[in-house]
């Protein structure tokens, strides 16, 4: 390790974090700690949240079994004092930083991740605005005052462009000026804007995704001040193998299907089976984004630069594979607490999906929620039902339609490495997704249900349970859907006095 390039650039650089305590954050920073050891500094900019100041959201932080590999080492007191955290809200003016800290950030700072941004597809445009544009637009204005920054590293995401069929590796224009776009939100009144959403972002399948695009507009203006790339993971999935195979500590996208299909909450969904899923894991990601960072500080400032962090595109594996792998692994890796049986598919035809959803999604969640009442306990099915419904409506978008990410540079780049910072900083995606989808799930039952291996033997006897109970559950369905159908066949054969009625009737005659 001692001879990588990447690693030597690195040390004795001050870098500044932001959402370092989200999912890809926290990999950010494990991976920095541990193979860049001489880092001199990284700031981690926290707000107060859920009634944590930041000085206990960093020790909660701190304490995350990600960083178990760097507790094990004899240097990780001295490795975890390089941590210093900077009390700060991207949703309040000038990031509420105080004089101290914004000095501190001004005089040092020489690399810049900024990886923080409100994930959730459903909220609401200003929450969103404020969050992902305004947001970044705060930690630019920030940048333009540090006076030894060597590189402004931009994560977006592949998916804010969704009206291009294909995605290169270069910007493009926003709908709107991003800028007027912040304005227009903070005067008008809340109602109005509601209603007004779907309107303004026309193409965009979410807010997510349209203030992303606009984001990116706004970052490709701060270009000409700043050394600045934008980089575009695509779906980030469970780490292949650092620092632990398998961890992700979230339910977002995939992860929330994974898991809502092993516990029987989802049984159905809409997707094509033959359209590939451009998944990426977490650590092959923070590598690029590590990679991207050098390359743009070790080289005279250039016009801003683009790389799509996406799946090698001769490696990927297709939604209906992944299903197929996933049940596989379910089966002998359940979850000791589930809903109902994982027998769940994918529909190609919206209206079978709609179709099974309505059968498999609503009516037992009623029934379920029936006999809870019924026992006085609170019911909780239907709620989640709704939930759920609300997020495969926002997936399904993606999951439909084919993408194409052009990552050519990505890929150069990470070739132009040395061979040992191409083997600590490696890029490439799963090779063996068999493996892969076992670990996925291992890691989400572990870090995500905290379900711990020693629970597997309970939590199969539970399958074979629920297996029992969904066949008699599927003989009584279709014993009434013949009795239900089967009466009125009977009344309507026997209205037909004749051969001849009955075929009159079908022609129109009767």
């Amino acid at each position: 390790m001692s001879n990588s390039d990447i690693r030597k650039w690195y040390a004795g650089k001050h870098v500044l974090i932001t959402g370092s305590t989200g999912f890809m954050g926290k990999v950010m920073v494990e991976k920095l700690l541990r193979c860049c050891p001489q880092i001199s500094t990284i700031y981690l900019l926290i707000r107060t949240r859920n009634g944590k100041d930041p000085s206990q959201r960093i020790q909660d932080f701190i304490n995350s079994p990600i960083f178990d590999k760097l507790r094990d080492q004899t240097n990780a007191a001295e490795l975890f004092s390089k941590l210093h955290r900077i009390h700060g809200d991207l949703c309040m003016e000038d990031l509420n930083l105080s004089n101290h800290d914004r000095k501190t950030l001004e005089d040092n700072v020489n690399v810049v991740f900024h990886m923080a941004a409100n994930v959730r597809f459903d909220q609401q445009l200003k929450n969103a605005l404020m969050m992902n544009t305004l947001g970044a637009k705060r930690v630019l204005d920030l940048a333009c005052n540090f006076s030894k920054l060597k590189s402004f590293v931009h994560v977006s995401t592949s998916y804010c462009h969704c009206e291009q069929t294909t995605l290169e590796e270069k910007t493009y224009p926003a709908p709107y000026d991003p800028r007027k776009m912040l304005d227009f939100c903070e005067w008008i009144e809340e109602p109005l804007l509601v209603l007004l959403t779907p309107h303004l972002m026309k193409n965009a399948p979410n807010t997510y995704a349209f203030t992303k695009c606009l984001t990116e507009h706004l970052v490709t203006e701060y270009s000409k001040h700043l050394p600045i790339a934008i980089a575009r993971p695509s779906s980030v999935t469970a780490a292949m193998k650092e620092p632990v195979s398998g961890w992700v500590d979230n339910l977002n996208g995939p992860t929330g299907i994974l898991v809502g299909a092993g516990k029987g909450v989802i049984r159905s969904m809409h997707c094509k089976a033959e359209f590939e899923a451009d998944i990426i894991p977490v650590d092959s990601t923070i590598n690029s984004l590590i990679i991207i960072g050098y390359h743009l500080g070790s080289q005279p400032k250039t016009e801003i630069q683009v790389f799509n962090v996406t799946c090698d595109k001769n490696n990927r594996i297709s939604w209906g594979d992944a299903l197929n792998i996933g049940k596989k692994h379910f089966y002998a890796n359940p979850f000791s607490v589930c809903l109902w049986y994982p027998a769940g598919s994918i529909k190609s035809s919206y209206f079978v999906h709609v179709l099974a959803a309505f059968f498999f999604h609503v009516i037992p969640a009623y029934i379920v929620d029936f006999f809870m009442v019924l026992t006085r306990n609170k019911p909780f099915l239907v709620k989640t039902q709704k939930r759920v419904k609300k997020g495969l409506d926002v997936l399904q978008y993606y999951t439909t339609r084919p993408w194409y990410f052009h990552n050519e540079k990505m890929v150069g780049l990470s070739k132009s490495l040395s061979q040992i910072d191409q083997e600590i900083f490696y890029t490439y995606g799963p090779k063996d997704y068999d493996e892969y989808i076992l670990n996925y799930i291992l890691g989400a039952r572990k870090y995500c249900i905290r379900e711990e291996p020693d629970t597997l033997p309970y939590a199969r006897k539970v399958l074979k349970r629920l297996y029992y109970l969904d066949l008699v559950k599927n003989i009584i369905l279709a014993c009434l859907f013949f009795w239900f159908f089967g009466s009125y066949i009977t009344r309507f054969l026997y209205r037909c006095q004749s051969f001849s009625e009955f075929v009159n009737f079908f022609n129109g005659n009767n």
